[in-house]
């Protein structure tokens, strides 16, 4: 029996139960909140895009004080579809528990089942995808690219996309028939910038992109990562060179290229 009583809702170590009692309140059609009442699926949808990303950037950030209240706002975005889901009559927190905690069973018969332990990392990872092969047969999504989410950031859907392609011989042989093919791309979209029109220009541009996504994975670097790492690079030397101009009371419109870059040059120098 759901317990939605004031001393549960105001109960200090409520744990899960009051966080499921506090959504079931805010979304009240009588008493709730009228912004709570009026979300659905697809407006919280972004808000939890969101938050997974703050919990990545606390942890990128090893702000460990700051972690927990990210996590706990994540899994409040997990109770808000819940609570959704449970007054259309299509699942409740608890089946949602239930149904992720049957697939890890299923998909570790090396821990919770009978096979055996002795496995390399790739061989768990082999046997993982033909488990998920035969999971997305039985949803009758049969293609190979069916459950690569549409909504993943466009590098990751890339390099996943190319990834399950590859596992069934769709792929470059090596790194150098990748690198002939990033130079056939940038030729290509040289060219449409010259003479195309703008979406013909934005299109060579993805291929750019997606081929680049494809050298990543070839070298076995994350690209997401790879382009995180890139940003923080870039972040900490303009902030190098924002730092160097105030020492004489400018801003960088104050400054040129030729100087912005000379001291970009002395931030790489000195291991920014």
């Amino acid at each position: 029996m759901r317990d939605d009583s004031d001393t549960l809702i105001h109960d200090p170590n409520g744990g899960m139960p009051r966080l499921l009692a506090i959504m079931r309140r805010l979304r009240d059609p009588d008493t709730g909140c009228p912004w709570d009442i009026e979300q659905t699926f697809s407006t919280i949808a972004p808000y939890t895009i969101e938050e997974a990303y703050e919990v990545a950037d606390a942890i990128e950030r090893e702000a460990w004080d700051e972690l927990k209240g990210e996590l706990g706002d994540l899994l409040l975005q997990v109770v808000y579809h819940a609570e959704i889901g449970a007054e259309r009559g299509l699942f409740d927190f608890p089946s949602i528990a239930d149904a992720i905690s049957d697939k890890m069973v299923a998909r570790h018969p090396h821990v919770f089942g009978a096979e055996s332990r002795e496995k390399s990392a790739a061989e768990q990872t082999r046997d993982w995808e033909t488990i998920k092969a035969a999971e997305r047969a039985e949803r009758a999504r049969s293609g190979v690219l069916d459950d690569v989410a549409l909504n993943l950031p466009a590098l990751m859907r890339a390099e996943k996309l190319q990834k399950r392609a590859a596992r069934v011989g769709f792929d470059w042989p090596g790194v150098d028939e990748v690198l002939a093919k990033i130079t056939e791309e940038a030729r290509e979209l040289a060219e449409a910038r010259t003479h195309l029109t703008a979406q013909k220009v934005a299109e060579e541009m993805g291929d750019l992109l997606f081929v680049m996504a494809n050298l990543a994975r070839h070298l076995q670097v994350d690209p997401e990562e790879a382009l995180r790492s890139a940003n923080r690079k870039f972040t900490r030397r303009f902030a190098y060179i924002e730092a160097q101009l105030a020492r004489s009371d400018r801003h960088p419109e104050d400054s040129d290229l030729a100087e912005m870059d000379a001291l970009w040059d002395r931030a790489k120098a000195e291991g920014l």
